[in-house]
C-alpha cells in the first residue's frame, strides 16, 4: 500500500443490486472489505460469482462483515479458496449465524450440482459447486467475533466499531476511522425497522465523511395495517379449499417472525390448529441460536421477549430435520402451513415444494419478504404463470399473496430518517438496492435535505 494514498472507497458488489454487498475501503496503510455476499437472482448476476475476485486477496488486510445473510457473507469461500487466510471481523451472533449460513449454503450448492448430474438438467457437464464445505469451513474459522459498540484496531491505519442495526440477530452498521481517525466512513449494512417484533432498533449513526446506505426499500413504504389479519385470512380461505399454505421464508429472522405471527394467531383462535412444519435445517439451527439469545438476555432483543413462553411456538409444530421428512410436505396428508427457505426461493428445499405444491389451485404460496429481481419469488409475485424448477417448467395454478408487513428492512422513511438525524456527510452513497430504489432515495435526500447523494457505478473508485 501507498501510505501517501488518499482514503477511497471501491465499489465491487452490492451497486445497482440487493446482492453481492463488497466494499473495499483503503486506508493509504491497508485495504478492508466491508461484506463479502454472493450475487443472487438474474443469471447475469449470478455468473458473476463465478468469474476472477474483483480484488487481489494478497493485498488485503481484513474483512468486516455487517450481519450475516449469504448477500453479504456468501462469497467469503471463494476469497479463502483464492487463498485468503485473514482475519474476518463481525459481531459474536453474526459469527454463529455466519458459521450455521456459510456451510449449509456450501450443503446446498453441493446437493444441487449431484442433483443436476443426476438428472441431467444443468447445461455444465458436469455441475460444479461454487465451493464445498471445506471451503466455508476453511472460512469460518476466519471469523474474529467482536463486541457490539466497543472500538478495535482492523489492520493498521483503521479502527472500527459496531453499532447495532436491527435487521437480525448480530446485525449491525460498521464505522471505520481512516488514517488516525482524519477520516470516517459508516457503512449501513442492512437497517431494520423501529418495529421489528425481536429486535431493538437500530442505534443511531455517528458522524462521518461518507455514509455508504442500504436503500433496499428506498422506493417503496411498508404497510403494515392488519398484516396478521390478512395472513390469517389467507391461511383460512387456503384451509376451507381443502389446501396447504407455503411459505417461503428467510431461513435467519424471518423464519422467527412468521412463527412468532402462527403463534399469535393460534393463540387468539384466528385461525385452525393446523400442522405448522419448518423444513430447513439452517432455519432450524438459526432458530436455536434466537432461542439462545432469548434464555441468555441478549440485549439487541427486545427484553419483553425474556420471559414468558417460548415466542416461536404454535400449538403444533413439527421441525422437518432429515430428507425423508421434508418429502412428507410435498404432499401434505392434511391442510399444513409449511415454513422452509430459501426466501427467494433460489434454492433449497422450498423448491421441491414449489414443484409439488404450485399446480393444485387449493394451494396458496405467501411471500414475506423482499425478492430480487429474476429470483423465483419475484416472479412469482410478479404474476408469473410458470417458473422453471430443476429443468422443467412448473405452472402456477396456486394463489400466491405478498405480505410486506413481515419485511424486516428499514423502508425508505425509516432510511431517511436514520441517515438524517445525524450531520450530513460529505457524500452519502446509495448502496444494496436496484436501480430506482436507489436513484428515488438519493434524489430525496438531495431534493428534502440538501445532501450530496449518488448512486455509485459498479467498479467505481472514490476519495472520502
Amino acid at each position: 500500500m501507498n501510505a501517501d494514498a488518499a482514503p477511497a472507497v471501491d465499489f465491487l458488489g452490492g451497486v445497482g443490486t440487493v446482492t453481492g454487498s463488497k466494499h473495499l475501503i483503503s486506508s493509504g496503510t491497508a485495504r478492508v472489505l466491508v461484506d463479502c455476499g454472493l450475487f443472487q437472482g438474474l443469471s447475469s448476476l449470478r455468473k458473476r460469482n463465478w468469474s476472477r475476485p474483483p480484488l487481489d486477496v494478497s493485498e488485503l488486510d481484513a474483512v468486516v462483515l455487517t450481519h450475516a445473510h449469504l448477500d453479504h457473507t456468501g462469497y467469503l469461500p471463494v476469497l479463502v479458496r483464492e487463498g485468503w487466510r485473514g482475519p474476518v471481523y463481525a459481531t459474536a451472533d453474526t459469527a454463529r449465524l455466519a458459521e450455521i449460513l456459510l456451510a449449509d449454503s456450501a450443503h446446498l450448492m453441493m446437493e444441487e450440482a449431484a442433483h443436476a448430474n443426476a438428472r441431467g438438467w444443468s447445461k455444465h457437464h458436469p455441475a460444479l459447486p461454487l465451493y464445498d464445505q471445506r471451503d466455508a469451513a476453511a472460512a469460518v474459522a476466519c471469523l474474529r467475533p467482536v463486541d457490539f459498540d466497543t472500538p478495535f484496531t482492523v489492520a493498521d491505519g483503521v479502527e472500527a466499531e459496531f453499532g447495532t442495526a436491527g435487521h437480525i440477530l448480530g446485525s449491525a452498521w460498521v464505522r471505520l476511522g481512516l488514517a488516525g481517525g482524519a477520516k470516517t466512513v459508516v457503512v449501513s449494512g442492512d437497517l431494520g425497522r423501529p418495529g421489528h417484533p425481536l429486535l431493538n432498533s437500530p442505534r443511531p449513526r455517528p458522524a462521518c465523511d461518507a455514509l455508504l446506505l442500504e436503500s433496499t426499500y428506498g422506493l417503496r413504504s411498508h404497510d403494515d395495517t392488519g398484516v396478521d389479519e390478512h395472513l390469517a385470512e389467507t391461511i383460512n380461505t387456503t384451509v376451507r379449499h381443502g389446501g396447504s399454505v407455503l411459505i417461503p421464508a428467510f431461513a435467519v429472522d424471518r423464519t422467527e417472525v412468521v412463527l412468532m405471527a402462527l403463534a399469535r394467531l393460534r393463540r387468539a383462535d384466528l385461525i385452525p390448529d393446523l400442522p405448522v412444519l419448518v423444513d430447513s435445517p439452517m432455519a432450524l439451527a438459526s432458530l436455536r441460536v434466537y432461542r439462545q439469545a432469548i434464555a441468555d438476555h441478549d440485549p439487541r432483543l427486545r427484553p419483553e421477549l425474556w420471559c414468558g413462553d417460548d415466542p416461536f411456538a404454535p400449538l403444533r409444530l413439527h421441525e422437518l430435520h432429515t430428507v425423508e421428512e421434508s418429502m412428507t410436505a410435498n404432499h401434505p396428508r392434511v391442510p399444513s402451513i409449511i415454513v422452509s427457505a430459501s426466501g427467494m426461493a433460489t434454492g433449497g428445499r422450498v423448491l421441491h415444494h414449489l414443484k409439488h405444491l404450485l399446480p393444485d389451485n387449493r394451494n396458496t404460496v405467501v411471500i414475506v419478504g423482499f425478492a430480487a429481481a429474476g429470483t423465483r419469488a419475484r416472479l412469482l409475485a410478479d404474476g408469473a404463470r410458470f417458473i422453471k424448477i430443476h429443468g422443467y417448467y412448473v405452472p402456477v395454478r396456486a394463489t400466491v399473496r405478498v405480505l410486506d408487513g413481515f419485511s424486516a428492512h428499514a423502508d425508505a422513511e425509516d432510511l431517511i430518517a436514520w441517515a438524517t438525524a445525524a450531520p450530513p456527510p460529505h457524500t452519502a452513497y446509495l448502496v444494496h438496492g436496484e436501480p430506482d430504489a436507489s436513484s428515488t432515495l438519493a434524489q430525496r435526500l438531495r431534493d428534502d435535505h440538501g445532501w450530496n447523494a449518488v448512486v455509485p457505478r459498479e467498479g467505481e473508485h472514490v476519495l472520502v
